[in-house]
């Protein structure tokens, strides 16, 4: 680099407020200065300014006294730090590195959460370039149930053993109450398009099969066949031709029942309405029953509804079903035919599941979710979440509160 440059990082401190950045960077365009980089930060009426800048020998004394001066008179603090042209090299040269974004999500978020995360990310050798707040605001009196805090870290690097780093994030989320997400911040991260869940347990908090078999009589047993079932201790196929085999005579009065009192799962409309926004295509693949994903594609505005279809005659169950199942295969192949059908790549695709029979359709989507899953879930999936409601799959899209809710103070994120 040629020898009459200067480098110079400037930081200011202070309290935020209208036209200080303006003010300091008209200083900088008086002199021609050029802007190498340029970061900002408010918490809590606190700005926290970094900008890199290039400018000559005989500039750059005239620029800090002028910066000097319009700092005291701003009522902020500035610092001056020079930078040698091979500090600067190297630090160009780190563009190259991998970036992972690690997001962090609970009903709350302590320090001591922070510093077990941060410490976990340094014995990997990653830097931390961002710490962002995903989540609004958070008021004191905030209750539990409604309560969810979420922070998002963007680092570089490459990591020493990523398999056990995702160890370790999964140990700490269990012993601490905290979700934690490792992607890699690629596009493919930044453009998901197309979203596709579990009905049963996932939707709803409920398993639909196990309602209609209380209404029938046969509770207990087709209860001890779903769980064995969802643990992965047998065949799921041939779990559900034993369940709706005890189903046979039930009245399909009773379905229509049970779908006007399925249990919502929390922040599902929310969810829902933000998806739409923001122009994702939505899919329920479910091993449940057609009746009720239909039930919750026309409540909601879900795109596609693929689930079993129960036979009918004169008004009751038969105890069998029509047409193909629904399995985990079929829930794979089924979300692969999705995307070919919106023309999206896998890798652009989230998958969200709570059972066994969800793990082959997490694995083909980009980002699989495993959500308030079964422990053989969690271990076999990339990605869970435990701790809040369904609307915490938009924390790992990267969604801000601000621009969820429409807030007059979003600010647009970009990336350097």
């Amino acid at each position: 680099m040629d020898q009459a440059v200067e480098i110079i990082q400037i930081n200011i401190s202070g309290e935020d407020k209208p036209g200080v950045t303006s003010k300091l960077t008209d200083i900088l365009a008086r002199y021609d200065a050029f802007v190498l980089d340029i970061g900002q930060a408010n918490i809590h009426q606190s700005l926290s300014m970094g900008i890199l800048v290039q400018t000559t020998p005989e500039k750059s004394g005239p620029i800090m006294k002028d910066l000097l001066f319009k700092a005291y008179e701003l009522g902020v603090k500035i610092r001056f730090t020079p930078v040698t042209p091979e500090d600067y090299a190297e630090w160009v040269g780190l563009q190259g590195k991998n970036r992972y974004i690690i997001t962090v999500l609970g009903r709350k978020i302590t320090a001591n959460q922070i510093a077990q995360v941060t410490r976990i990310v340094a014995k990997q050798n990653l830097n931390i370039d961002s710490i962002i707040r995903l989540t609004g605001r958070i008021p004191l009196e905030e209750t539990e149930r409604a309560g969810k805090s979420c922070i998002e870290l963007s680092v570089r690097g490459t990591p020493t053993d990523r398999n056990e780093m995702q160890l370790r994030f999964m140990e700490l989320s269990t012993v601490a109450g905290i979700d934690i997400s490792l992607q890699k911040d690629d596009m493919y991260r930044r453009h998901r398009r197309l979203i596709c869940f579990d009905m049963d347990s996932t939707l709803i908090e409920t398993e639909v099969i196990d309602e209609l078999a209380e209404r029938a009589g046969v509770g207990e047993q087709v209860r001890a066949i779903t769980e064995a079932a969802m643990r992965g201790e047998i065949d799921f196929t041939e779990s559900f031709q034993q369940r709706i085999a005890l189903l046979r005579g039930l009245d399909v009065s009773v379905m229509e029942e049970v779908a006007k009192n399925l249990p919502i799962t929390e922040g599902v409309d929310r969810l829902m309405r933000v998806l739409k926004r923001v122009g994702f295509k939505t899919a329920i693949l479910s091993g449940g029953f057609t009746y009720f994903g239909n039930y919750l594609k026309q409540r909601f505005g879900f795109d596609y509804v693929y689930a079993n279809e129960l036979e009918i005659e004169q008004g009751k169950l038969t105890g069998r079903h029509v047409g193909e199942i629904v399995d985990g295969k079929r829930k794979a192949e089924l979300l692969r035919l999705l995307a070919q059908i919106e023309n999206v790549n896998t890798s652009q695709c989230v998958a969200v599941g709570d059972g066994a029979n969800d793990l082959p359709m997490l694995g083909v989507a980009g980002l699989g979710i495993a959500f308030h899953a079964k422990p053989k879930v969690k271990e076999n999936a990339s990605q869970s979440i435990s701790t809040i409601g369904l609307d915490g799959i938009l924390y790992f899209l990267g969604l801000k509160d601000s621009y969820i809710e429409g807030e007059e103070e979003h600010v647009q994120r970009f990336s350097f």
